[in-house]
C-alpha cells in the first residue's frame, strides 16, 4: 500500500452495472418518492389545520433559539409595474457624479484660460509678448543688416 493511504485506481477492471439492476434501483426510488409524498400531503393538511394563523417560513439553525434583528439586513421586496415610476431622476453613483463634476470644471477652466484670466494664461500671455518683441527686434536687424548690405553694395 503507498504511503499516505491513498489507493490508485489505475489499471484495475471496470465495472459496469447491468440493465436489470438500474431498473430495480429505479423502481425503488419511485415507490420512495410516492411514499414520502403521500406522507407529505398527509401531514402537510394536519399542519395547516393546527398552525393556520402563524404563516412564518421555518427557520435555519438556531435563527428560532435566538431572535437576531440586523439593521443593515435589507429584505427585497418585489415591485409592481403600476408602482416603479419612470419619471423620477436616477440618482448617479458617486463616481459618474464625481466624473460629471471634474467635466464642468474643466469646462470651466478653459473658458477662463480662452478669457485669460487664469494665472496660466497670464503667464502664457507674458511668454507670447516677449517672444514677439524678440522676433521683431530680429526682424528689424535683419532688416538694417540688408539696407546696409544694398548701401555697400551700391558703392562698389
Amino acid at each position: 500500500m503507498p504511503r499516505g493511504g491513498k489507493k490508485n485506481h489505475k489499471g484495475r477492471g471496470k465495472q459496469f452495472s447491468n440493465p436489470e439492476e438500474i431498473d430495480r434501483q429505479m423502481k425503488a426510488q419511485r415507490e420512495m418518492e410516492e411514499n414520502e409524498g403521500a406522507e407529505r400531503g398527509s401531514s402537510a393538511e394536519s399542519e395547516e389545520e393546527s398552525s393556520s394563523d402563524d404563516e412564518q417560513p421555518k427557520r435555519k439553525g438556531v435563527e428560532g433559539l435566538i431572535e437576531i434583528e440586523n439593521p443593515n439586513r435589507v429584505s427585497q421586496k418585489s415591485k409592481k409595474v403600476v408602482e416603479i415610476d419612470v419619471d423620477a431622476p436616477k440618482e448617479l453613483s458617486r463616481r459618474e457624479r464625481e466624473e460629471i463634476e471634474k467635466q464642468k470644471a474643466k469646462e470651466r477652466y478653459m473658458k477662463l484660460h480662452l478669457e485669460g484670466k487664469t494665472e496660466q494664461a497670464r503667464a502664457d500671455l507674458a511668454r507670447l509678448a516677449i517672444i514677439k518683441k524678440q522676433r521683431e527686434d530680429a526682424a528689424r536687424k535683419r532688416e538694417d543688416l540688408r539696407k546696409g548690405e544694398l548701401i555697400v553694395k551700391r558703392r562698389f
